[in-house]
């Protein structure tokens, strides 16, 4: 059963990880973007003590207690407020985002300056979310977690959706839990094949195994609208950007090969995975989204086993495909237009206009929801690119990522210049690229730069470092 029945999720904020009807509303997050693209500068970090702090775990376990009880208000919270020190903002920053504007979420903001020093009321003042202004500090700060942090945020989230209860239940789990956030959803568990949509209260419902129709019978997608291409043997495939927007996920087979590919919207990457490539006696995983987020990338999981991915790397990070030191492959994933795509790739297919399961789809499902910068935390951002401005990158194999500004690049390619860089070299397919070694093709895909930098932080940039 869902926290919806709880006194906490009476009062939890819908966000922006969502599509239409199967997702939450598109309202929570505002604020994020403006303290990076006007490149606010965060405080001085405060500091933060070392070792335990029994007093402030004792009194979120006894907070927590209440929450499940439902005797929670705003001075309830403070005499953990009144126990902690720095480190346990991040659990200040996590009851926020279950908490909508009042007392309680007031108490909270005070019990941030009090933990660590920093007044946030000026951005309030100017309708700031408090929890973005929290978290993107403590990101960009790199404060500590405080004791036990694993099982205190486990405990809180699994309020809102006890289905998470296995990534934070894994000792293993290198997973980064300062990071992780709620997107606004819950989890699609929903078994493979299922077309249905997602049950009351809603998730972000994968698509499996789609039906695709030739190229001729793709006329009903407009030929200057964005397609995600996928190419695998003699077989391309095209998944339409708005059909992506509402699933996020797709399992399928291309090529004879099988594939979870995620869409990150938040991002703006679409990636593709071989998930037929793993270790002998590992069932082929089944990705689905989870509803959470790492530091505004979504967290996906395998259905079989509940192990959680880091979704940009592809590597398990909880659960036994951890264990079983799963990372996935990639296959290159081409931004182009319907119309370019199907001209380079003239045997494509394309996903059917219904899904294949009937269903209707906005051309805007997402309403233009990105379209002003990150609505989650994302801390303090590389300074060589805008927030979301689009680069193709690439991990070599010696681990070396290297990223290419999209917007140069194709000004260079038009004008017939070489686009290179530390052995890298970039080609058009259709009206995305592919990225070449040595004459061969290796994965590549899109992101906004926040992310993809913030991921690979010691990213090489083209034309930075040409």
């Amino acid at each position: 059963m869902k926290a919806a029945a709880l006194p906490i999720a009476a009062a939890l904020l819908l966000s922006a990880c969502a599509g239409d009807g199967d997702e939450a509303a598109v309202e929570a997050g505002d604020g994020a973007a403006s303290i990076v693209a006007e490149g606010r500068s965060f405080a001085t970090a405060p500091d933060a003590p070392d070792g335990p702090n029994d007093a402030a775990t004792e009194q979120f376990d006894l907070l927590l207690a209440l929450i499940r009880g439902g005797f929670v208000g705003a001075a309830e919270y403070q005499p953990f407020i009144d126990a902690g020190d720095a480190r346990h903002a991040w659990l200040i920053s996590d009851l926020m985002r279950f908490v909508r504007p009042g007392d309680a979420q007031d108490t909270l903001v005070d019990g941030f300056t009090t933990l660590t020093g920093v007044d946030i009321s000026d951005e309030i003042a100017e309708e700031r979310s408090p929890w973005n202004s929290v978290t993107d500090r403590l990101i960009a700060w790199d404060t500590p977690p405080p004791p036990e942090y694993q099982r205190l945020k486990g405990e809180l989230f699994t309020l809102v959706e006890d289905a998470w209860a296995p990534f934070f239940e894994d000792p293993d789990a290198t997973i980064d839990w300062r990071w992780l956030s709620w997107g606004g959803v819950f989890i699609d568990d929903r078994p493979l094949g299922d077309p249905n949509p997602c049950e009351i209260p809603g998730c972000i419902p994968s698509l499996d195994d789609p039906e695709l129709v030739p190229a001729a019978e793709g006329d009903w997608y407009d030929d200057d609208r964005v397609v995600f291409g996928v190419t695998e043997g003699d077989e391309a495939v095209a998944f339409p950007q708005n059909m992506m927007q509402v699933h996020e996920m797709v399992n399928i087979t291309i090529g004879g090969r099988r594939f979870g590919i995620p869409y990150c919207t938040l991002c703006g990457s679409a990636q593709a995975f071989y998930t037929d490539q793993v270790p002998d006696g590992v069932e082929t995983p089944v990705l689905r989204t989870s509803g959470l987020l790492s530091r505004s990338n979504k967290v996906m999981y395998d259905l079989n086993t509940f192990s959680a991915f880091d979704t940009f790397t592809g590597e398990a990070v909880s659960g036994p495909l951890l264990d079983a030191g799963v990372v996935l492959d990639q296959n290159t994933v081409t931004v182009s237009t319907w119309g370019e795509w199907k001209a380079a790739h003239p045997d494509t297919t394309i996903v059917a206009e219904d899904g294949g399961i009937g269903r209707e789809y906005d051309d805007d499902p997402l309403r233009g929801r990105d379209d002003d910068g990150p609505i989650f935390p994302v801390g303090d951002v590389d300074p060589r690119l805008g927030v979301q401005d689009p680069v193709l990158g690439v991990v070599l194999d010696d681990g070396t990522p290297v990223a290419f500004d999209v917007a140069e690049a194709r000004v260079a390619l038009a004008a017939g210049q070489p686009v290179e860089l530390n052995g890298v070299g970039l080609g058009r397919d259709g009206g995305g690229f592919v990225a070449l070694v040595d004459g061969s093709e290796v994965a590549a895909h899109e992101a906004f730069w926040f992310a993809w930098s913030q991921f690979h932080p010691d990213t090489l940039l083209w034309p930075d470092d040409g």
